[in-house]
């Protein structure tokens, strides 16, 4: 057997706020979804993105404890440098927590840092001109 990545989940105290970060991404989470108390939204190539409430784990986990450890990153590309410091702009904008600003990576990409509700990175990057498979 071998096994596959299928779906990456995320445990979130505020499900709303959440799943409003991941729509300004893109993400395809319902609009109907933000009084579920689970929510899962297929992603291109056929990842889902999950998202669970802190009560939830706790109704068949009652001792559950969110993580301590380095936390959960997500990184989405952009189609353009340009895009990266858009979309960056956006969400800073909107409220949300820059982390760090757009700046041109020695590996070749543009990249940028912004923090979803719950604190976790969400990087997003593009190659920059000139950048072989960035």
């Amino acid at each position: 057997m071998t096994t596959r990545i299928a779906v990456f989940g995320l445990v979130t105290s505020n499900l709303s706020a959440s799943l409003d970060f991941y729509r300004a991404l893109g993400v395809p989470v319902p609009e109907t979804a933000d009084d579920a108390p689970h929510v899962e939204a297929e992603l291109p190539g056929g990842l889902r993105l999950a998202w669970d409430t802190q009560e939830t784990m706790r109704s068949f986990a009652p001792e559950w404890q969110p993580g301590h450890g380095g936390g959960f990153g997500v990184a989405f590309a952009c189609d353009s440098p340009a895009e990266v410091d858009r979309v960056y702009a956006e969400l800073t904008a909107a409220g949300r927590p820059g982390e760090l600003p757009p700046w041109d990576a020695v590996w070749g990409q543009r990249y940028a840092t912004v923090l979803d509700p719950d604190g976790n990175s969400v990087d997003l990057f593009a190659p920059l001109p000139g950048a072989a498979d960035a």
